[in-house]
């Protein structure tokens, strides 16, 4: 089912925040530019990311590499007015002005537009974006992303969501090449785990994002870690500590945990990582790196801060002795 001239990397860039207003645009290129250097082959954006920004500026910064040298991925179906954040001045909420249209019109019109910000003629993927309460008009713009694939200018089409639910449902109505999870394989949440295999069997691409919950995950102690871009509960505090404190015993960051831990699942086809700064990049490929000790796996395990039977446990974690 899955596009079979397509490279799905095991590692990508994800390029939300690099579309937040307050970076400059030159911040956010020497992001991208240093993701390059380090052999990042897979960029993945969306219209929605600053409401257009993020787009220029991965424009802007792949426009040296030459385009059969890299997978790039946008979204269709959500978007906000260009330069805001998710909350901005005046909002009362998150999202507040976020717009959803999945016609056929509108995803025709958010390809062509991304094309042009992205500097480009063709996009290898393109995912229904935050599609989970419009499940019915979404299968609009999949037929839209039909006909643009048959034109040649889309490659794979895939779905892009938080929740589940969703890109379950989908995946059973229509024949999807990939789908992009956020936060719903990590050490705090496995709730996509049973999805994930399902797909992998059936030849769908998995990209795994969200792998730090929004941040909860990428460092201890914070003073106010956030959760699905909340303030994170007591009980999901209680057990991050649970986790870094394990972690510290053997000399390895949350980090680290949680990157390895997604990476070592091997029906996850590509895992994003992302990064605001060049140092943040660094330490998160860094994190990808680091040596875990099996004692500290175990321990995570006996722990039952992971199962037992976690994917890669004994194939993979469990060999970094």
């Amino acid at each position: 089912m899955s596009t079979p001239s397509l490279r799905w990397p095991r590692l990508g860039l994800g390029c939300a925040s690099l579309g937040t207003p307050e970076l400059s645009d030159a911040d956010a290129e020497r992001v991208i530019v240093a993701a390059i250097a380090r052999g990042v082959r897979f960029f993945d954006v969306a219209p929605l990311y600053g409401g257009g920004l993020a787009e220029e500026r991965l424009g802007r910064a792949l426009a040296a590499l030459p385009r059969e040298r890299y997978v790039l991925c946008t979204k269709v179906g959500v978007t906000r007015p260009y330069g805001q954040p998710p909350t901005p001045p005046g909002a009362t909420r998150r999202r507040q002005f976020d717009v959803w249209d999945y016609s056929a019109a509108a995803t025709r019109a958010s390809v062509e537009t991304s094309l042009e910000r992205l500097r480009t003629d063709r996009l290898d993927v393109v995912h229904l974006h935050d599609a989970e309460n419009h499940l019915d008009r979404c299968l609009d713009a999949y037929a839209e992303l039909v006909r643009l694939r048959d034109a040649g200018v889309v490659g794979a089409i895939g779905i892009g969501s938080n929740v589940v639910a969703p890109v379950q449902h989908l995946i059973d109505r229509a024949r999807f090449d990939a789908f992009l999870l956020a936060g719903r394989y990590t050490l705090l949440d496995a709730s996509g785990r049973a999805l994930i295999e399902a797909a992998h069997a059936r030849g769908i691409a998995v990209v795994a994002g969200g792998v730090f919950n929004s941040g909860v995950l990428a460092a201890w102690p914070q003073p106010a870690p956030t959760y699905g871009y909340e303030p994170a509960d007591g009980r999901i505090v209680e057990r991050a500590a649970k986790i870094a404190a394990i972690g510290a015993r053997h000399d390895v960051p949350i980090a680290a945990l949680a990157l390895q831990f997604v990476l070592a699942n091997a029906a996850i086809t590509t895992v994003l990582i992302g990064a605001r700064t060049v140092a943040e990049f660094d330490a998160n490929v860094a994190a990808t790196e680091c040596r875990i000790p099996r004692a500290c796996w175990s321990e995570l395990a006996d722990a039952g801060v992971i199962p037992a039977d976690t994917p890669g446990l004994h194939r993979h974690l469990l060999d970094c002795a």
